[in-house]
Order: structure tokens, then C-alpha cells, then sequence
């Protein structure tokens, strides 16, 4: 019997950012997914999902298995391993159960393909030791690449290694681990259904165009490399509309930077947290579009209640909220609970780990 745990997330600073190759600062949460399992005499996968009255059955393969449905992540998963060259010639059952607000931007399937792939790797013919950062690029590989979606690698490699870590996607893939001092979260569930997938690609590929169309004037143009103080030259062939957009993009990326500073230095103060997340939060809202007036009036609620700031969480459109509140994170919550949300007082976690052996 083996039982696996893994964090969903929050985004602190890059929302909306990692997709477009820029680094995120990223942290796992006290909410997990819990999968328990062991072999079994015959060549059946069980997989037990009493949290929503459903189970799943297939069969152990020598090759990839078909999908059979949409997103069919446990097959993805089998299959992201058997190209790993794993092999299973027994069968396995195991069950699934979670307290991650689900579809609302706490990175609930990535903490479940996480989960199954360490399981999967502990369960095959001859286990295996995959680094945390290396279960996450998997995951990525069952969750994203298998089904051509769009969306980064924050979510399956800040669960996967959990804590608080920075992430880099460009040239190269890098995860660095921060430790910031920080108090207590309240994350807030909206039960406002999200568009994850439209709202990515609106989000997404408005601003790869427009990187496209800064190109054609400036060929050297990179959003890693442009000095802010350097925008006003781009007025002359973008419009208005073009040029917000960028700015959002420019300070979101600064935004994180001054952030990834005060952490290294140790000067990051709960209140200049407080005032970074809901700068980050105002881009989202007002410049890409992401937030909802029952989010706005959560997050209002919360800072009424004592919060220091706070901001959308996930790809938006609905789906979760978070801020910061360090003290008495209790009050926060009642208030937002007041105002239709549903809220966990939550705290920095650490990654996918294995509880039973």
C-alpha cells in the first residue's frame, strides 16, 4: 500500500505570464489531493473517485493506451510513463479523494495528474526516483502537450515541488525554491464557473500577436529584455487598445520583480506584499479582463474585513480568489463567506510527497 499527497497552488506574481515564456512566482497550498492504492492479482486499473461518485476501469498495456474521452488525463499519464519506458505487468487499484476547490484556478488536475504519475512511478516493475521538477514537466507533458492545449508549466511544477518557488521557462526551464516569511492565505471559491480554455486562448494569443507585430518594427523586441522606460517609441505603430495591453504585460513582469527582490533580501513586509498583489490584481482585472464583479466583491469584502490585498487566481472568468491575512484570517473569511464565497483559511505547503510505505 502506498498513499501519495500533492498541493494545489496559488499564483503570487506572473499570472497569465508563463505562457508567454516569463517567470512566475508560484506557491503550494494546505489544500491537497490524496491517492491511496496498491497492486492487484489481475491486469485491471481501479481507480476509485468517491469524492465524485464515479469510478474508472481500464487494463495495464505494453503501448499507449487510446483515449476514450476528452482530457482523459489517468491514460494520459500511463502513457507519458510508458514512453518513459516504464513497464506494469500487475494490476493496480487504488482511490482518489481531495479538498481542492475544483475547476476554479487552484490547479486541482494538475495536483491530480501529479499525484497519479508518483504514483504510477512508485507502482511500476521496477519503481522509479523521479525528481519532484521532473514529475512536474510530466504532468505538463499528460496534461497540455497530449491534448494540444494551451497553458504553462506553473501549475504541474509548483504543486509538484510545492513551498514557494520561482520559475523561469525561458531559454530553459528552472525552478528555484524561496522562502518567504509569510502568515496565513484565505483562498475563496467564487462557484462561479470558469472558461479556462477561452480565456487562455483570448489572453494568450492577443498579446502573442501583438509580440509578432513589435517584431516586424523592432526585430530584437523581447519582453524579457525591454526596458519600460523605452515605451513611448512603441506609440508611434501600435494602437491604444495594443499599447494598454503591453504596458499590463511590462508591469506584471516588474511587478514580479520587485516582488523575487524584497523575497531574496528579506524585506518583503506584509503590508508591500499586501500592495503588490492587488497591483497585480487591477492588470488582471482591468486590462486583460479575467475578473468578475462577485471576485470584486469578494476581494472588497475581504479588505473591509482586514486583508492586506489580494487578487484573482487562475486563468479567471470565475473560479478562485485569494488574499493575504496574516491577521486574524478568520474575520476575512466570514466576510467573504457573507458575499456569496465559499473561503479556506490556507497556509504555504509543501509539495507532492509520499505519506505511506
Amino acid at each position: 500500500m502506498i498513499k501519495i499527497s500533492t498541493p494545489g497552488r496559488i499564483c503570487l506574481f506572473g499570472e497569465h505570464q508563463d505562457y508567454l515564456g516569463l517567470p512566475v512566482i508560484a506557491a503550494a497550498i494546505s489544500r491537497r489531493v490524496d491517492m491511496s492504492g496498491e497492486h492487484r492479482a489481475d491486469n485491471q486499473i481501479v481507480i476509485h473517485l468517491p469524492d465524485i461518485g464515479s469510478e474508472l476501469l481500464m487494463e495495464i498495456s505494453a503501448t499507449r493506451m487510446s483515449y476514450q474521452q476528452k482530457r482523459d488525463y489517468f491514460r494520459s499519464g500511463y502513457n507519458v510513463l510508458i514512453d518513459r519506458g516504464l513497464t506494469f505487468s500487475k494490476g493496480l487499484e487504488c482511490t482518489v479523494r481531495g479538498n481542492i476547490p475544483i475547476n476554479s484556478g487552484t490547479s486541482s488536475s494538475s495536483a491530480l495528474l501529479v499525484t497519479w504519475i508518483h504514483f504510477l512511478s512508485k507502482m511500476a516493475d521496477i519503481p522509479q526516483e523521479f525528481s519532484s521538477k521532473e514529475l512536474g514537466e510530466m504532468a505538463y507533458q499528460a496534461e497540455v502537450v497530449e491534448f494540444g492545449e494551451p497553458g504553462g508549466m506553473m501549475d504541474h511544477l509548483s504543486t509538484a515541488i510545492g513551498n514557494a518557488v520561482y520559475l523561469e521557462f525561458d531559454p530553459i526551464t528552472t525552478a528555484e525554491a524561496i522562502e518567504p516569511k509569510l502568515g496565513s492565505f484565505v483562498l475563496a471559491d467564487s462557484c462561479e464557473p470558469k472558461d479556462t480554455i477561452g480565456v487562455l486562448k483570448r489572453a494568450k494569443f492577443a498579446r502573442l500577436a501583438l509580440i509578432e507585430k513589435i517584431k516586424e518594427q523592432l526585430p530584437d523586441f523581447s519582453l524579457h529584455t525591454f526596458d519600460s522606460f523605452e515605451k513611448e517609441k512603441l506609440k508611434t505603430f501600435l494602437s491604444e487598445d495594443d499599447y494598454t495591453l503591453l504596458l499590463g504585460t511590462l508591469r506584471n513582469r516588474d511587478i514580479l520583480r520587485e516582488a523575487l527582490a524584497l523575497f531574496k533580501s528579506d524585506k518583503m513586509t506584509d503590508e508591500v506584499l499586501g500592495n503588490l498583489l492587488l497591483e497585480h490584481h487591477t492588470i488582471l482585472r482591468d486590462i486583460l479582463g479575467i475578473s468578475t464583479p462577485k471576485i470584486e466583491r469578494m476581494l472588497d469584502a475581504a479588505m473591509n474585513a482586514g486583508a492586506l490585498g489580494g487578487k484573482i487566481n487562475g486563468s479567471g472568468g470565475g473560479g478562485c480568489m485569494f488574499v493575504y491575512a496574516p491577521n486574524n484570517p478568520e474575520k476575512v473569511a466570514e466576510a467573504i463567506d457573507k458575499v456569496g464565497g465559499k473561503s479556506y483559511v490556507i497556509s504555504i505547503d509543501a509539495g507532492t510527497t509520499i505519506i505511506e510505505n
